[in-house]
């Protein structure tokens, strides 16, 4: 089976949305995952921890 364009062409724009809305999906569940809290609350506190100090 020979794939040429116009039909790679139409698989995309046929099933490309659906695996985008899926991946933004599975993303969302990821970031607001109860169990996930730590984590993220812990890298939002640490960049500001030591590197926010004017240089001397």
């Amino acid at each position: 089976m020979d794939i040429d364009h116009t039909s790679l062409v139409a698989f995309a724009k046929s099933w490309g949305l659906f695996y985008l809305m899926a991946l933004a999906v599975c993303v969302l569940v990821y970031a607001l995952w109860p169990g996930n809290r730590k984590r993220f609350d812990r890298a939002k506190k640490s960049i500001l921890d030591k590197d926010d100090r004017p240089k001397e």
